[in-house]
């Protein structure tokens, strides 16, 4: 299984959207998908028809066990979505409480890691939504991760978060045995906005090495997706958000083999 984490501490950039734009399209190449939901405000889990404000058990259960994930629990907590080949690890707000629970449990970083262990032969990736703050929950989706996609909205105040992120990530790689590798997505692009045109410059000087030289624009297709619950690809898989998301994902899948090559 080859494990991504979507994340950005700044909100509003585009993540849950990135996040299951990618599922659904390596979902309809026939690969089998989980995608986890970290983000306390459930924004993945909403979009897929679950409410996370009244589930009864979600991802919160897995971190209720000293660090620990007992066998087959993983498995127990999986919700079908739209599409026949993703399955949902789901968030609820009782995750926002995990932060003043951590300080006094050991491991808890490792979480999400272990349960995917435990779902390792039953999917091809996983996909991981991580909330826009630091803290036990991205610390999780981290560790967890073989590649990071940063989505970056092409405005000013979107590249200090993006700014954060990248120290957040410095920070995480040198308790890791090797550096999590990364790629910096452009999303929400206008092409008729200086601000936008002037964002996507400033990105490609300063991050020339990791950043995927195109972008995901706006799209009013993308949030009518979200509103009928199905990914981008199966509401319009000819619209120009999901274009551009079959490139980043052609672009995401080359880098990966090249990195096994290597």
């Amino acid at each position: 299984m080859r494990v991504w984490a979507v994340a950005n501490q700044k909100g509003g950039v585009g993540k849950t959207t990135t996040a299951i734009a990618l599922a659904g399209l390596l979902a309809d190449a026939g690969k089998r998908v989980v995608v986890v939901d970290l983000d306390p405000h459930g924004s993945m889990t909403s979009y897929f028809g679950h409410d996370p404000d009244s589930l009864e058990h979600s991802n919160f259960d897995l971190f209720l066990h000293q660090g620990g994930v007992p066998q087959g629990l993983p498995q127990q907590l999986l919700l079908p979505t739209s599409h026949e080949r993703i399955s949902l690890l789901p968030s609820s707000t009782a995750l926002a409480t995990l932060e003043r629970q951590s300080p006094g449990q050991s491991g808890l970083g490792l979480v999400i890691a272990k349960s995917l262990t435990q779902l390792w032969q039953e999917f091809d990736h996983a996909v991981i939504d991580s909330p826009p703050l630091l803290g036990v929950l991205m610390v999780n989706a981290l560790a967890a991760s073989q590649h990071l996609v940063i989505p970056v909205q092409t405005e000013f105040l979107a590249v200090k978060g993006l700014e954060r992120m990248v120290s957040t990530l410095a920070m995480i790689n040198r308790s890791r045995k090797q550096a999590l590798p990364y790629t910096i997505v452009p999303t929400l692009f206008d092409r008729r906005t200086q601000a936008s045109l002037s964002t996507l410059r400033l990105l490609r000087d300063a991050h020339p090495e990791h950043l995927w030289p195109a972008y995901i624009p706006i799209d009013t297709r993308l949030r009518d997706a979200s509103r009928a619950g199905r990914t981008p690809s199966q509401f319009d898989s000819g619209s120009r958000g999901v274009i551009a998301y079959r490139a980043l994902l052609k672009h995401l899948l080359a880098q990966q083999l090249a990195a096994q090559v290597a």
